[in-house]
């Protein structure tokens, strides 16, 4: 089994910057990629930012050049830098692992741009 766990979400204005942490713990060996997915009220689940299996990174067009997604191995840890957020980027962020066990998901954290 696979625990993963969000946190960083807030309120932020318009232009802001929040930055993302996803701590994993159980059996992290099993993990190939890990990534950012967000859902908003009314919206199917999307992609945000994603590690591949060849270590590269894909990104949504939204949020191409504004959000950065990295790792710290030695903390198990993946994040994801997010600035000049926008009110289209409220959602619950969710932190996906996939595996030979399947896929995991955290418990999501909200991100919320208003002014």
């Amino acid at each position: 089994q696979v625990q993963l766990v969000e946190s960083g979400g807030g309120l932020v204005q318009p232009g802001g910057s929040l930055r993302l942490s996803c701590a994993a713990s159980g059996s992290i060996f099993s993990i190939n990629t890990m990534g950012w997915y967000r859902q908003a009220p009314g919206k199917q689940r999307e992609l945000v930012a994603a590690f591949t299996r060849g270590g590269s990174t894909n990104y949504a067009n939204s949020v191409k050049g504004r959000f950065t997604i990295s790792r710290d191995d030695a903390k198990n840890t993946i994040y994801l830098q997010m600035n000049s957020l926008k009110p289209d980027d409220t959602a619950v962020y969710y932190c996906r692992g996939v595996g030979v066990g399947g896929a995991y998901w955290g418990q999501g954290t909200q991100v919320t741009v208003s002014s």
